[in-house]
């Protein structure tokens, strides 16, 4: 075994996991950095509290003000907690995606997954205002779902080539977004401008009870997904030699496929269709752990939910009192660096 690799073994489960020896301090820097970031995040507002305040609070050491408490916990730490988590899920998603089908450019908002989902949770919300909020996760994973089979379906050609699996990604992208606009032009004024704000990717006003309902999901996908990357890097290998080392290729694939789907999909009924973190946290994970999922999924995973709750931070406090949504954010910085992936990838 090289030196390089860490090799975690359970004696519970018949199961281990290699990661890279970097991974654990990569892990701890970013795990600093994002603390870092939520307490800058919590003390921010009309309402400022001093870093050292937030701290004490978070603790439980600082009683002497009850306001901090109520404006910490009611008002800041649920929507912080939203943006991470989402960006976790995100990232995860489009790292699934990207080994699944070996393609640097896929990601769920470009091939159209979070499309999908937005579609039908707009349809939820415009056509349906009667039905209980906390079906949106589902009719999200079921758009996504649908979505996903479809771009899946229509790039195979006796394989997934890489520029099909994007055009075609496109091409329903185009079309979920299309048939989301008609939703919105003919909506009721209200249940519009409720999906607007959604559409625009934002984690204001999220509380608890979001995180209540987005939590379960990522209890059972993320340690799902980490197990799973053993298999994923055997299916970057090709199908012929996966299917030579005894993986069970395309039940595998649908595992991993409905993985990503269902994460995208939750992510995007929580807090709308928060763009391209799917794509920069894979990327920026692989320049710092390599290319081994074991390493790579808990890596984009933190980068992930990093780049959302900064991006929620700058939305919040660059043009204050004016915020900008959080995907408008990812969105003014994802574009650019998508721009500059298909530049690099030009002859690939």
């Amino acid at each position: 075994m090289p030196s390089s690799w860490l090799v975690l073994r359970s004696k519970q489960v018949p199961l281990s996991i290699r990661v890279d020896r970097r991974v654990p301090a990569i892990v701890f820097a970013l795990a600093v950095i994002s603390f870092a970031v939520l307490v800058l995040s919590l003390g921010y507002g009309e309402y400022p509290i001093s870093p050292l305040s937030v701290i004490k609070t978070l603790l439980g050491f600082d009683t002497s003000n009850s306001d901090y408490g109520f404006v910490i916990y009611t008002l800041r730490l649920p929507r912080v907690i939203v943006a991470f988590l989402v960006g976790m899920a995100l990232a995860v998603a489009g790292t699934i995606l990207q080994g699944l089908t070996r393609n640097p450019l896929a990601a769920p908002e470009i091939v159209g997954v979070v499309a999908g989902a937005g579609l039908a949770a707009v349809t939820l919300i415009v056509l349906f205002p009667a039905i209980p909020v906390s079906l949106l996760p589902i009719v999200a994973f079921t758009g996504a779902l649908i979505a996903a089979l479809l771009v899946y379906w229509l790039s195979w050609n006796g394989g997934s080539l890489p520029i099909r699996f994007i055009l075609v990604g496109v091409g329903i992208e185009a079309i979920a977004s299309a048939f989301t606009s008609l939703m919105i032009t003919f909506g009721n004024i209200n249940d519009v401008s409720q999906a607007l704000v959604w559409l625009a990717g934002s984690v204001y006003g999220r509380t608890w009870e979001h995180i209540q309902a987005l939590l379960p999901w990522l209890i059972v996908l993320l340690p799902l997904a980490l197990v799973s990357a053993r298999e994923l890097n055997t299916l970057n290998l090709g199908d012929e030699v996966a299917r030579g080392l005894g993986s069970r290729v395309e039940w595998q694939r649908g595992l991993l496929l409905l993985i990503s789907v269902a994460l995208a999909g939750a992510s995007v009924a929580t807090a709308g269709t928060i763009g391209f973190v799917g794509l920069m946290a894979p990327h920026l994970a692989r320049q710092l752990v390599g290319t081994s999922h074991e390493s790579l999924i808990p890596t984009a995973a933190l980068l992930g939910g990093l780049i959302v709750a900064l991006a929620d931070f700058l939305g919040r406090s660059l043009f204050a009192p004016i915020e900008l949504p959080c995907g408008v954010v990812t969105a003014a910085v994802g574009a650019p660096y998508f721009l500059y992936l298909l530049y690099r990838n030009r002859n690939a």
